[in-house]
């Protein structure tokens, strides 16, 4: 038989605390309203299942029947699924044995604690929505720069909001020596981690990791941005100094010059942002001596030992280039450390270490290219012996270079002995 009209069960302010909660849609809260409802009705009935519940969330109410079979008199067993003919047909005189009666349910009339239930049960279920709406809108967002509104200040760390007022963390040790805030500032950092404790998503955020620094040089320099430019590896002090090796695909393009742009303009706003972190921009290479060779700019290395296995290199100088290798409190080899993968120690060069009958490589720079005498030093040949006491096909396959370049070297080298 069909329900008969009744008026809903007004739930006004239960319904008006949830409506607009954000990031759950329309559809899934009508979904946890159900179910909520469905819940309390199981613990007063034992049972949810012969419960209809219409939620109107636009009004801010619903309507619930209980489903019930009619039983001769006398033979109910499950008062919750089963009416006697009797009471059945106080509703409705027509009503007979085996129908079902569809009965309209006052959910207010259970009293105050079922609706407390109700609500609680609800705000349970929309947190925990929240929560995982929260967390996975962020955990596929880690490496981003995001704006931050500073909310509160600790010792330990910084409580920031973003646009929808979701809580975001910054670590004191994520933070740049010099950073200094007021409630109600604008900050950016990278989203550095997500993770869910107890059921609680933290998003956590970092000034001073490196991905930071590359979020910034994509956002400033269009050929990273385009792809034509590759950040092939940062090393950071935070707020003090940092070194980036990038590499072009278009010998049309100098990737150092178009990072750090006319004048360093690029880079200026950059290093504003840093609190005036000093960025060193260089070529990479996978030739590693050559590498570390530029890593350890503006030092001037004179020749590189490298062991692979150990990851060592001995770097050898000349005593007044060994300052700026190591740079202010070690600063600058420390850098090219972490940029190479390599552990750098630097050695001063003695005059013993000069042969009398041998000649660096640097007084033949007017009839060789100065990049091929620096790429026969970058593999460790820094005189003119070094390089004819090895073998023409070591040569080649150590420099990569062109069979005719290692020849024509070879060359001026030996005809520079025979004068002698």
């Amino acid at each position: 038989m069909p329900k008969k009209k009744v008026e809903t069960v007004s739930l006004i302010d239960t319904f008006a605390e949830f409506k607009e909660t954000k990031n759950i849609d329309r559809a899934t809260l009508v979904g946890v309203l159900e179910e909520s409802f469905h819940n309390v009705l199981a613990k007063i009935f034992g049972s949810d299942e012969n419960f209809d519940i219409i939620i109107n969330p636009d009004k801010g109410d619903c309507e619930i029947y209980r489903n019930r079979v009619v039983v001769a008199d006398g033979e109910v067993k499950d008062d919750n699924k089963e009416i006697c003919l009797t009471d059945a047909q106080r509703i409705d005189e027509d009503y007979e044995v085996g129908e079902d009666v569809s009965e309209p349910i006052d959910f207010t009339a259970f009293g105050r604690r079922a609706i407390l239930t109700l609500r609680q049960t609800l705000a349970g279920k929309v947190l925990e929505l929240e929560h995982d709406s929260l967390y996975n809108k962020y955990k596929d967002r880690v490496g981003e720069v995001i704006g931050a509104e500073v909310y509160q200040i600790w010792k330990s760390e910084m409580l920031l909001l973003d646009e929808e007022g979701n809580e975001l963390i910054l670590p004191k040790s994520q933070q740049i020596p010099g950073d200094f805030y007021h409630k109600g500032d604008i900050l950016r950092a990278v989203i550095d981690k997500v993770e869910m404790l107890n059921n609680s998503p933290k998003i956590y955020l970092s000034r001073t990791a490196p991905a930071f620094l590359q979020r910034l040089l994509e956002a400033e320099v269009p050929e990273i941005n385009d792809g034509l430019i590759t950040i092939k590896g940062i090393a950071r002090v935070p707020g003090e100094r940092a070194k980036v090796a990038v590499e072009s695909y278009d010998d049309r393009i100098d990737p150092v010059g178009a990072c750090v742009g006319v004048k360093g303009r690029r880079v200026h706003g950059i290093v504003r942002e840093l609190r005036n972190e000093n960025i060193d921009v260089v070529n990479y290479t996978s030739n590693i001596s050559l590498y570390i060779q530029r890593a350890l700019s503006p030092a001037k290395v004179s020749n590189v030992y490298l062991d692979d296995v150990a990851k060592k290199a001995e770097v050898y100088l000349q005593p007044k280039e060994v300052s700026l290798a190591i740079g202010r409190g070690g600063l600058n080899i420390k850098l090219a450390s972490m940029l190479t993968g390599y552990l750098i120690d630097v050695y001063r060069e003695s005059e013993e270490d000069n042969v009398l009958d041998d000649i660096y490589l640097e007084e033949f720079d007017d009839e060789i290219d100065q990049w091929i005498i620096d790429t026969l030093k970058g593999v460790g040949m820094k005189t003119a012996r070094d390089v004819l006491g090895t073998p023409r096909e070591e040569l080649i396959a150590k420099t990569d270079l062109e069979e005719e370049t290692i020849d024509r070297v070879l060359r001026i080298l030996n005809e520079e002995f025979e004068k002698e």
